[in-house]
């Protein structure tokens, strides 16, 4: 549903303002008339603000900062989270030290958020001082990081890849993309510039030969040097920093906090077979939306070079609409549909503090737990509420 819903950014967002942009650039309401878009600013990113604009003034220039301002927040939360754990994981315990508490793991979690934003803030700027656009960059991280998709992939879905293969193919594979990218660009233009390499089929044939490139190397480095047979159940051992080491320093039992009960052998085998079903479910939707979205979709179109007629464009439109309209379902309704026990729960605690009728401390008593499909206990505080029946309870 995710991914879904995301598609309709890159289909149905741009080719709306790109279309947008470019019957209005003859229009005095367009920012840039009766000049055309500067191509610096069409390389920026900027057909979206200014088509937003045409449309509808300083609201759309509102509306369109408010959606960047979004993107931008939550992808550079991702990679705060997913640098942090790589380092505080990955390398400090691994290498660095390997009897870290969980104590020790969090503080290094949040020195390594720190330095990591600093460092991208200053790599930022110093990409946009030095006349790198984003539209350079967005197509340069392709030749840049796609080696390392397939050996990652593989290294989730097949058992057999050894390390070496893991760890060797996205630095061969980097060599041979920027190896097509410069020649590319050489031989097509005869100079290495931003502009000459920034151009579509040296960056074209860069992001190819990074993507494909381990198809060779792989095999060629788990067969050649022995496949490995990794036992995907060592992975339950991987120990993560969490709160029970500041808990104990503090004297308070996290097994008495909602959410942190400890979940039976039952509950955890149940969790287990939830979670191969849901793994199931996922490798058959990425191949189909794969095949879809890849291949069978755009393909055939590009290699005709077909022309839209006007009742093909008509049902283009038609379709983009209703995916728009399912991509609000699942990303603003659904969520709220899915919580609403809780957010009744919560919106009712407020209540009844504000309104001076319960203090919230009643929801947190020794004992008091946080369930789905279970009526929430209440306590003085003083003392244990009645326990319900262990089979009844759904732990959160």
């Amino acid at each position: 549903m995710g991914g879904l819903s995301w598609f309709a950014i890159p289909w149905l967002c741009a080719t709306t303002m790109g279309l947008a942009a470019l019957a209005l650039e003859n229009n005095p309401v367009f920012p840039t008339y009766p000049e055309r878009m500067n191509p610096a600013d069409v390389s920026a990113g900027l057909v979206l603000p200014y088509a937003a604009v045409a449309l509808l003034g300083s609201g759309g220039a509102v509306c369109a900062l408010l959606i960047i301002f979004m993107a931008v927040t939550s992808a550079s939360s991702a990679e705060l989270i997913a640098v942090s754990s790589i380092f505080t994981y990955d390398i400090y315990q691994t290498y660095i030290k390997p009897d870290a508490s969980g104590r020790r793991l969090i503080y290094m979690s949040h020195v390594m958020v720190v330095t990591f934003g600093l460092l991208m803030a200053a790599f930022s700027t110093g990409l946009y001082y030095a006349g790198i656009s984003m539209g350079f960059l967005y197509l340069m991280m392709g030749v840049i990081i796609s080696a390392a998709v397939l050996p990652a992939t593989l290294t989730l879905l097949w058992s057999k890849q050894n390390k070496w293969a893991a760890m060797i193919s996205p630095p061969l594979g980097l060599a041979c993309s920027l190896i097509a990218w410069l020649v590319t660009a050489q031989k097509m233009f005869g100079e290495l510039t931003v502009a000459s390499l920034g151009s579509n089929y040296p960056m074209l044939a860069g992001n190819v030969v990074a993507l494909l490139s381990p198809v060779i190397f792989i095999p060629i480095l788990t067969f050649g040097l022995g496949a490995d047979n990794y036992d995907w159940g060592t992975m339950g051992a991987i120990r993560k920093g969490d709160d029970h080491d500041l808990a104990e320093a503090e004297g308070v039992d996290l097994e008495l906090v909602p959410g942190e009960v400890t979940a039976s052998e039952e509950q955890l085998a149940a969790e287990a077979a939830n979670l191969l079903r849901a793994s199931k479910i996922a490798k058959i939707t990425t191949v189909v939306m794969t095949v879809c979205l890849l291949l069978l979709w755009p393909i055939p179109m590009y290699g005709t070079g077909y022309v839209f007629s006007k009742p093909f464009f008509t049902g283009w439109v038609v379709v983009g609409i209703i995916w728009l309209l399912c991509s609000l379902l699942c990303v603003g309704v659904y969520p709220l549909w899915e919580g609403r026990a809780s957010m009744a729960h919560t919106f009712k605690a407020i209540y009844l503090d504000a309104t001076g009728q319960e203090h919230p401390s009643k929801h947190h008593a020794p004992g008091a737990m946080i369930t789905e499909g279970v009526e929430h206990e209440k306590s003085d505080g003083l003392e244990t509420p009645p326990q319900k029946d262990e089979a009844s309870v759904t732990v959160k």
